[in-house]
């Protein structure tokens, strides 16, 4: 039987979707198992590959299907389908293919280069890799930015979060901002003297142990997914095949276990995605705000929460050896202390964090910071965000790994996932009255369930907005975060 526009498209964007699954699989055994002499073999593999797809997804017969595909009769979630395919063709199409092979090659020897110059904080070693591919970056962004009706930042963003909007998230973040800057004094002293260090060290075995625990009780389906360790934790992988890192410190288990938890609301959330749109567009996760807001709520609305430190502390003292209790540990989980790592950093001045990145980032696509002077640049924002200078670029613009590989316009997706994260968090308490009781006794079932309903099985039916709007009754707003950060810092609930 003849395959109609619509019918053809969706068998082309199958095989795109398992590419992008391949390349996916390749650049998470690049970060955790590969060895360091593959790293020019599997730089051409990954570059091979997204040539590959460039030249199937741009290719002019698609605008004609798409064209053709706009006048049939579609359901929603067709209809929200070909809106992705659309999106997806118009970033492809904007930027030829000698453009994406050298942005693969590019951001592949980056990366290297800033996995073996970030213990040392030599950014002298980095400089060069990294201007080629900010040189490449800025180049695809202009390119994008006109037939997607943006700017050049603006159309990095989109790869990241669809529709974001550079006034928009400068309007929340100067919002933002001043709430840090005068909640942040009242918290450090509201939470009284740091609890003891701890005394000796717990071994990457028992912490890695406890990890794979936790992520059976939150929900994590081994048979599909696994958990590694790498120089940066992150979610990576297939929603067939997710794979999770963290990494360990054996003066702090709390550090890998919480990095456990945050990277395990990703998982679920690739898990959860619409089964029966698992190979099209439609039926990945709609961006990285919404992606960020299920690994947040599940490390920092309830991994953190008081209610669930209840059942951890005792699970801590049989697998750790540790023996606090839960009041104790709740101000372990829930300390505010300004530091200079993004990835350790409290939920409160996290989003001091997000808010330098993005400014920078945003100023080197724009031409106005070199990057030369991105370590003193960068020196000059934190010390004016959080009071505290890096000693060195590892502390500093070397600690991430985005930029080296490429992801520029994806940090402000951090900190709009985290008031989402609120928003939707304080929408499922309203509608699960239990939720506190369950995270008591270890049961995420609830939880997990209203997210799977309300969030996970959206897809990409729906924008962000819409997503948030039909899950929680209002647009994106700053006021559920900063009622949860005086909830559990300002208020009261950590000295009980």
């Amino acid at each position: 039987m003849p395959q109609n526009a619509y019918q053809k498209l969706e068998a082309l964007f199958a095989r795109l979707l398992r590419i992008e699954d391949a390349v996916a699989i390749l650049q998470w055994d690049g970060a955790v198992m590969m060895p360091d002499g593959a790293a020019v073999s599997r730089a051409e593999e990954v570059a091979t590959l997204k040539g590959l797809h460039h030249k199937m997804l741009a290719a002019p017969s698609v605008a004609g299907l798409i064209c053709k595909a706009n006048h049939l009769e579609l359901d929603d979630w067709q209809r929200a389908n070909l809106g992705e395919m659309s999106r997806q063709w118009i970033h492809a199409h904007a930027v030829p293919a000698r453009l994406i092979e050298a942005l693969a090659r590019a951001t592949s020897a980056c990366e290297m280069v800033w996995r073996d110059a970030r213990p040392r904080g030599d950014f002298k070693a980095v400089r060069k890799p990294f201007e080629k591919v900010l040189a490449l970056t800025r180049e695809a962004g202009q390119a994008k930015a006109e037939p997607l009706g943006v700017t050049p930042y603006e159309a990095l963003m989109d790869l990241y979060e669809p529709e974001a909007r550079e006034d928009r998230i400068e309007a929340l973040f100067a919002d933002l901002e001043p709430f840090i800057a005068q909640s942040l004094p009242q918290a450090l002293e509201r939470q009284g003297e740091p609890p003891p260090s701890l005394q000796g060290k717990v071994s990457q075995a028992r912490q890695k142990e406890l990890g794979r625990h936790l992520m059976g009780v939150i929900g994590f389906d081994f048979s599909k997914g696994r958990l590694d360790e790498s120089a940066h934790p992150f979610s990576g992988g297939t929603p067939s095949d997710v794979r999770i890192t963290t990494r360990y410190d054996e003066a702090d288990p709390l550090k890998s276990l919480m990095g456990v938890a945050h990277e395990t609301g990703h998982a679920l959330y690739e898990m959860n995605l619409p089964k029966d749109w698992r190979h099209q567009p439609v039926g990945r996760a709609r961006g990285m705000a919404l992606h960020e807001s299920q690994s947040l709520i599940v490390e920092m609305q309830a991994c953190r929460s008081r209610a669930f430190a209840t059942f951890l502390a005792p699970k801590l003292a049989e697998s750790l050896g540790l023996d606090w209790s839960a009041r104790e540990l709740r101000k372990r989980l829930a300390r505010v202390a300004p530091g200079f790592i993004r990835v350790d950093a409290d939920e409160l001045t996290y989003s001091a964090h997000v808010i330098l990145r993005f400014r920078l980032e945003r100023a080197m696509i724009r031409g106005d910071l070199k990057v030369a002077d991105l370590p003193d640049a960068w020196n000059q924002c934190m010390t004016r965000l959080l009071g505290i200078t890096p000693p060195s670029p590892r502390e500093g613009c070397l600690q991430d790994i985005h930029w080296y590989d490429g992801a520029i316009g994806y940090f402000p997706s951090y900190t709009l996932g985290a008031l989402s994260a609120a928003q939707i968090f304080q929408a499922a308490e309203k509608s699960l009255p239990a939720l506190r009781r369950n995270l008591e006794e270890g049961d995420f079932k609830p939880l997990m369930g209203w997210l799977g309903e309300n969030i996970h099985g959206q897809g990409c039916k729906g924008s962000t907005d819409e997503i948030l709007q039909r899950a929680t009754g209002q647009p994106l707003s700053t006021a559920p975060f900063k009622a949860h950060i005086r909830r559990r810092y300002l208020n009261g609930e950590m000295a009980e």
